[in-house]
């Protein structure tokens, strides 16, 4: 344990500290996450919060008894660590102290203890509390946070501040009908679907900043790649000469991101079987050179889900990536904020990224200068009063720039391989989960 003034520190045991300690002794807490009885000896496999460490207890090494603790209880154990080629991470703990911290009332209604937990999403998500108990369930989580962590590094070693916006807000930065109204003190208000607006508003001071936070959307959707609520990575930065900046910064962050995880998280990638991409030059085809390759007519505003994974396999027979940018889309069919092409008006400086063929991000350059926002505006029908708060930023000065945002379930569900975008939230909200 640590001493910080004169107060000890409980301190999970490490994979370094437990083969540190062979030919020694280690004391740590943990869960017992099972115990296999054999003829004068158990072994009693511990659930610490990242590892499942093998030990093994006999009456005669010691003098604590298993007579009141079953699977789910947390203990505190003592023991001699050696090395063992079979047991998980090649060393075993031999106990000589075993102390009952806490018991369950109940037995898990999942198996928690089975290689795979075996059960429906459904069920899963009935049992949060229990499913993520199960090692391969919480190492999803795992990755997530390396996803995060990874995120951040790359963002503040490039220049960029973190900052935290509000997300309850007085107007939409997306528009549009899917939005969540709640009244604040008697005014109306919604949940933010973007920090869009706040992150604009910072370059004009940081000039590069980034957020890592929840993102609401009202979508009455039921898909298996749709949540309401989402974290989202976004980052803005100033002095961009067009998108293209932001593009190749998110795909130097996506190859920091990747190594970051393969550094730090090989035990949960060797656990669930992931397979990280290379992130290599990441390929770029324009919104209609994507409709040729699809061979579809250009008469269309979007991408749907089909489109986007007969893409991302054109990508990976073509250029050998698992990633491929769609650009310049057209402009009716993203926000107010994106900047038209000099090329063509009706076409918009912005674009999306496709992985494994899922669209993980959108991004793009925004307007900068006030009175071409103020006529895009119009076009939108939308009065300059509803916004004004808005095209003040605008007002009194605005560097070029441009950003995006990124789904992290998104991006997790498809660097897993998962089948359901639920598997890759803690807690998901969609319509029909509103508790736990």
């Amino acid at each position: 344990m640590q001493q910080i003034d004169g107060q000890s520190l409980v301190k999970e045991i490490t994979l370094s500290g437990l083969k540190e300690a062979v030919g020694g002794s280690v004391t740590f807490s943990a869960c017992v996450h099972k115990l296999r009885r054999m003829s004068g000896f158990t072994f009693v496999i511990l659930r610490t919060g990242r590892y499942l460490l093998q030990s093994v207890h006999s009456a005669e090494k010691c003098a604590d008894t298993l007579e009141n603790i079953c699977e789910g209880s947390y203990v505190e154990i003592t023991g001699s660590v050696k090395e063992e080629p079979r047991a998980n991470y090649g060393c075993e703990i031999v106990l000589t102290g075993i102390k009952l911290l806490s018991r369950p009332a109940a037995e898990y209604p999942l198996h928690v203890s089975d290689r795979e937990l075996g059960c429906t999403l459904d069920t899963s998500l009935s049992y949060r509390s229990v499913a993520l108990r199960h090692p391969h369930e919480r190492a999803v989580f795992r990755i997530a946070e390396g996803v995060v962590s990874g995120f951040r590094e790359f963002m503040l070693a490039q220049g960029f501040t973190e900052i935290h916006t509000p997300k309850i807000c007085a107007a939409s930065a997306e528009g549009g009908a899917n939005i969540f109204k709640l009244k604040y003190f008697g005014q109306d208000a919604v949940l933010a679907q973007s920090p869009q607006f706040y992150k604009q508003t910072c370059v004009a001071f940081f000039d590069r900043v980034f957020e890592i936070a929840p993102v609401y959307r009202a979508e009455k959707h039921n898909s298996a790649r749709h949540l309401n609520e989402y974290i989202g990575l976004d980052f803005e930065m100033a002095f961009i000469k067009d998108m293209t900046d932001v593009m190749q910064m998110e795909t130097a962050m996506l190859r920091h991101v990747m190594g970051y995880i393969e550094e730090h998280y090989r035990p949960e990638l060797e656990m669930l079987g992931a397979r990280l991409p290379e992130v290599k030059e990441i390929p770029a085809v324009t919104f209609f050179e994507a409709l040729e390759i699809l061979g579809k007519p250009a008469n269309q505003f979007d991408l749907d889900p089909t489109d986007e994974m007969k893409l991302c396999k054109y990508a990976e027979e073509k250029y050998g990536s698992e990633f491929i940018f769609v650009t310049k889309f057209p402009g009716l069919k993203r926000p107010f904020y994106a900047m038209d092409s000099k090329d063509d008006p009706k076409l918009a400086e912005s674009f999306d990224l496709l992985f494994r063929g899922l669209e993980i991000t959108t991004g793009g350059q925004r307007i900068h200068d006030h009175d071409e926002q103020v006529k895009k505006l119009a076009r939108y029908g939308i009065e300059p009063e509803e916004l004004e708060s808005y095209l003040s930023i605008h007002k009194y000065g605005m560097p070029p720039h441009g950003g995006l945002g990124i789904g992290l379930e998104r991006v997790v569900m498809k660097l897993l391989e998962l089948d359901n975008i639920r598997q890759a939230s803690l807690f998901p909200r969609d319509m029909h989960h509103l508790d736990p």
